[in-house]
């Protein structure tokens, strides 16, 4: 992967020189509000100043609208200079009136893909000459009208399996109906007395708001579109079924493949169904007891914000308080180890059974409650993806549930269990240093999660991914029997630890999990409250969406301090286990992929939404994960 080299920032003072000739001075600095002329029309409206290009001698400027272009020195004037000229008069369509943001042929990016812009530009472009030359007609002459300015929305990272898809520094994003409107309002002055124009102009504009929000969104299919969906529904089970059968075999080295294939029938157990079920309703009811914060999530589309019930630490106290009674009357949480298999399937079958009906749920979901990036009309990816945004049956809200309950718990209660196999197998009175280390090291990450949970509420899961497969089975499966493969591979091979080499993983972990844990809560304080005056000090960069992009704090010295943080403590979870084997290092490497796919696709997302903007923030901040290295 390339890095964002340093580059030197565009100047908006002074000379620039290109060998031995000397430029004029640039008579329009970065950051000045002047007043621009929309190309094709004599229209002027207000713009800020982003950069000047030397080479080409070109302005570019943006509209309020969000609108890109560049703009020649002599279509731009100065803001004091122009309110004094009379209003011009034009038949063209002012920036307000278009839907699509594009920037000059000179330097285009990709469009918006919103359903809004799609439809309206169908519209616009399918339309009649003489209808629309009539409707501009009726329009020759505008005014600029301010819109009402709304409230902006104040805005961590998911512990567990997923990130957030975007940079976590970002702030006040503005609901998506609020993106999609446009910018200014024109009205046609009421000159003509009887107001028949306007009103048909109106009726026609009503038309196309309505076609516009009727409209299928455009989605942009990841992970491989509709292929990908049918290979990732096959392998992640497959995946999980091979590391199980693989930690199970007396040597675990990758010459022993296939790991042998055990009789069918070992491959399920009625009870270890019944405890998995037994244990989500267990979960579901702690998560309905009125204890704890209701939080408020982030804006919707439709602008709703929904409440969440954050009382995920007082579940895991709760949790352990009842796994701790059972183990005093006698029960026998070995039986986890013995039947690691049974309950990864039973976790399994009740992820495809939740998946399913999500999916048929989902289609009697209005269209404001759909993920966009689940709504492509394929079966097979929109299953996998998910469908609906935010599924509640009443209060109960499914994803928020699944994303920080029974996994996450259920992993701390494994990795409890196998420290119980541990004594039992080695005959020892307390678990090796190695286990309680990988014990307490996870048990850490997930209790502080829980303790932030309400930090959930600003994650790619939450705010963008529907709830299907791919959430449901990472939920229910992939998290509790994967990521306590090494507290697995230590109940057979307990690792002898040196003081120094116990004091050196510690300290690793405890660095990992400061960086880990300062850095989002910058981010989440930050997206919550730009303006606390405790955050005054953090350096920022704007951007044409309403959002800014924090450059100070951890988040200066890499774009993603928080994965650096996780890496950390991944690594301090695996050399407990020692170097005899590649398999307790799996969650490393896993860890490692993951976080370089989902950087690369926030490079590629962030700069088609933030154009210019990104690529400062990319000169600013020039390592993505490891400062120095990448």
């Amino acid at each position: 992967m390339g890095l964002c080299g340093q580059a030197g920032r565009h100047s908006s003072a002074g000379t620039t020189e290109l060998g031995s000739t000397t430029m004029p001075p640039v008579k329009y600095q970065r950051g000045d509000m002047v007043m621009g002329r929309w190309p094709g029309s004599s229209l002027y409206y207000e713009v800020k100043v982003l950069h000047f290009e030397a080479n080409s001698q070109l302005y570019t400027v943006i509209y309020k609208d969000g609108t890109e272009l560049e703009l020649k020195e002599q279509d731009i004037k100065s803001a004091a200079g122009f309110q004094a000229r009379p209003r011009s008069r034009s038949r063209s369509r002012s920036p307000g009136r278009r839907r699509s943001r594009s920037r000059s042929p000179a330097r285009t990016t990709r469009p918006s893909c919103t359903a809004a812009a799609v439809a309206a530009a169908a519209i616009t472009e399918s339309a009649p000459p003489s209808r629309r030359d009539a409707k501009l007609k009726d329009s020759s002459e505008v005014r600029l009208i301010p819109p009402t300015k709304a409230s902006e929305n104040n805005g961590s990272t998911k512990h567990g399996k997923q990130e957030d898809n975007e940079p976590a520094n970002k702030v006040n994003e503005k609901s998506e109906p609020e993106k999609n409107q446009s910018r200014y309002n024109l009205r046609r002055r009421k000159d003509d007395g009887d107001g028949k124009a306007e009103a048909k102009a109106e009726r026609l504009e009503e038309q196309e708001a309505k076609v516009a929000a009727a409209a299928p969104p455009s989605v942009s299919l990841d992970f491989g579109g509709k292929p990908g969906a049918y290979f990732w529904l096959l392998f992640l089970p497959a995946w999980v079924l091979f590391l199980v059968l693989k930690v199970n075999q007396e040597d675990p080295s990758l010459a022993n493949f296939p790991p042998p294939w055990p009789p069918l029938e070992s491959f399920w157990d009625a009870q270890a169904l019944g405890f998995v079920v037994l244990w989500i309703l267990f979960q579901v009811l702690l998560y309905m007891l009125p204890v704890g914060k209701l939080s408020e999530g982030m804006p919707l589309r439709s602008g709703e914000r929904l409440k969440y019930r954050t009382n995920g630490f007082f579940a895991m106290v709760v949790s352990g308080v009842a796994v701790a009674a059972a183990v005093q009357q006698g029960a026998d949480l070995t039986y986890i180890h013995s039947h690691f298999l049974q309950l990864a399937v039973s976790s399994f079958l009740v992820s495809v059974l939740l998946s399913s009906f999500l999916y048929v749920r989902s289609g009697r979901a209005a269209a404001e409650q759909l993920a966009l990036g689940g709504s492509s009309g394929h079966v097979a990816y929109d299953f996998f993806k998910g469908r609906e945004l935010n599924p509640r049956i009443k209060y109960f809200d499914l994803k928020f549930f699944c994303e920080m309950r029974p996994g996450l718990i259920g992993w701390c209660l494994i990795n409890f269990a196998l420290a119980l196999a541990e004594m039992k197998r080695q005959g020892l009175e307390a678990p090796s240093h190695a286990m309680i280390l990988v014990n307490l090291f996870q048990l850490l990450y997930v209790a502080d999660g829980l303790w932030n949970e309400e930090a959930i509420l600003t994650t790619m899961d939450l705010m963008h991914d529907g709830f299907g497969f791919m959430l449901a089975f990472g939920d229910l499966v992939w998290v509790p029997f994967t990521y306590t493969l090494q507290a697995y591979y230590l109940v057979s091979r307990p690792t002898p630890l040196s003081p120094p080499a116990l004091a050196a993983i510690v300290t690793l972990k405890l660095v990992g999990f400061y960086i880990f844990r300062k850095s989002n809560s910058e981010k989440n304080a930050f997206r919550r409250n730009p303006s606390d005056p405790q955050l005054s000090h953090l350096k920022t960069i704007p951007t044409a969406t309403g959002r800014s992009l924090l450059v100070s704090g951890w988040w200066g010295v890499v774009r993603h301090p928080n994965y650096l943080g996780d890496l950390l403590m991944a690594l301090a979870w695996s050399l407990p286990c020692g170097f005899s084997h590649l398999l307790p290092w799996y969650y490393m490497i896993y860890f490692l992929i993951l976080l370089v796919h989902r950087d690369s696709r926030d490079m590629s997302e962030c700069r088609r939404k933030y154009g210019s903007a990104w690529d400062e923030y990319c000169r600013t901040v020039r390592y993505r994960i490891i400062p120095r290295v990448y």
